[in-house]
């Protein structure tokens, strides 16, 4: 068993001979036990639950049954966290395309990823595959579709700059082409997300 990361909400585990992870949620010593608990359980099962919806609409992990409702148990997917390779891919339109269709996708679903991220998607191949549920919910609403777009927006500009303008126009092409009518609406509320945000800057 080896571990892959350690955050402040959870313990990422890989065992390397059966090629599965467990997310484990970690205790907060700060919360009544019993609380912390119910809270840890609560938000494991919703992520579980999300994985499995997610699974059925785009490339991502889908959970192995576990009993315990503190940890999650799927698929370890061996490939490259798209942060790290993005701006040295030569197809790296075709792939902001791709990102682009697959949270259109999950949009459609009612799924919020709530961390979108290039960290939070690996590339096997030609492949893209979504991890890290966690923050994840469902909703119908454009404006948390609005903001879910905009985290990763932020995110390409942070860590992609170079090629920030290109990777988003193709990511909005993406997004576009598998919902005309409901991408419109998401795209106009995420203007207004912005110029919030511009605005609580000044």
């Amino acid at each position: 068993m080896k571990i892959l990361s350690q955050g402040a909400e959870a313990k990422i585990i890989l065992n390397e001979k059966k090629n599965f992870i467990i997310k484990n949620r970690i205790k907060k010593s700060y919360r009544i036990p019993e609380l912390d608990n119910k809270i840890r359980k609560s938000r494991t099962k919703s992520e579980t639950k999300l994985l499995i919806k997610a699974s059925e609409v785009i490339n991502c992990p889908k959970p192995f049954f576990i009993p315990e409702f503190t940890k999650i148990k799927i698929p370890f997917i061996k490939g490259k966290k798209l942060s790290d390779y993005l701006n040295n891919l030569q197809n790296k339109i075709e792939i902001a395309k791709k990102i682009g269709k697959n949270i259109a996708k999950l949009h459609n679903n009612s799924i919020i990823h709530g961390d979108l991220t290039t960290s939070n998607i690996i590339l096997k191949k030609d492949k893209i595959f979504f991890i890290d549920f966690g923050l994840g919910f469902i909703s119908h609403k454009l404006e948390d579709k609005a903001v879910d777009l905009h985290l990763l927006k932020q995110a390409l500009e942070a860590k992609h700059y170079q090629d920030y303008k290109k990777l988003w126009k193709a990511i909005e092409f993406g997004y576009k082409s598998i919902n005309k009518i409901e991408s419109k609406k998401v795209l106009e509320r995420l203007k207004e997300v912005e110029k919030r945000g511009r605005y609580k800057k000044h």
